[in-house]
């Protein structure tokens, strides 16, 4: 699909930070397929980047942790490019991602995050479960918007919550 993507005319970025759990997900090569009690961190950094921090407990039942930045690339602070390089390595070209709000609701209680290309998706919630209907619905603006939703990942989720390891 060539149309560009849509994404939320507007996130208020300190409404946004803080905990979320992933609801629904496409597949990722970096993320194990049978992860359960997925997570996301997003905290402010002095420089103004968004520190992410991605938790999961993998297949072999080990908690899993990795530490990114994410910089706000327009002025609608709905598209950004994350990195989870060292802080050192990340001028390198080519190694960031582009982690785009495609919709928030109101009380920024669920979001739905994707990428240009449409090859990543996830839907996210400030809770550790949400109804299916309602995650069906979230997904549904993903499909209108050109995303084939055929491989879609449904984790497990306790509504566990990982302190912080050594992420990097």
């Amino acid at each position: 699909m060539t149309e560009e993507l849509l994404t939320a005319p507007h996130v208020e970025l300190d409404r946004y930070l803080g905990l979320w759990f992933e609801i629904a997900r496409k597949p990722m090569r970096h993320e194990d397929a049978n992860a359960r009690d997925i997570t996301a961190e997003y905290s402010l950094n002095e420089d103004g980047s968004v520190r992410v921090l991605n938790s999961c407990i993998n297949a072999e039942g080990k908690l899993e942790q990795s530490e990114g930045t994410a910089k706000v690339v327009d002025e609608t602070n709905a598209k950004l490019e994350v990195s989870f390089l060292p802080q050192g390595l990340q001028w390198i070209p080519f190694t960031k991602g582009d982690y785009w709000i495609i919709k928030v609701d109101g009380d920024y209680q669920t979001a739905l995050v994707g990428d240009p290309q449409r090859k990543y998706l996830w839907l996210l919630h400030r809770q550790g479960s949400m109804r299916r209907d309602d995650a069906m619905e979230w997904l549904e603006i993903a499909r209108a918007r050109g995303y084939d939703l055929s491989d879609i990942i449904w984790p497990s989720q306790s509504g566990a919550v990982y302190p912080a390891q050594d992420a990097r």
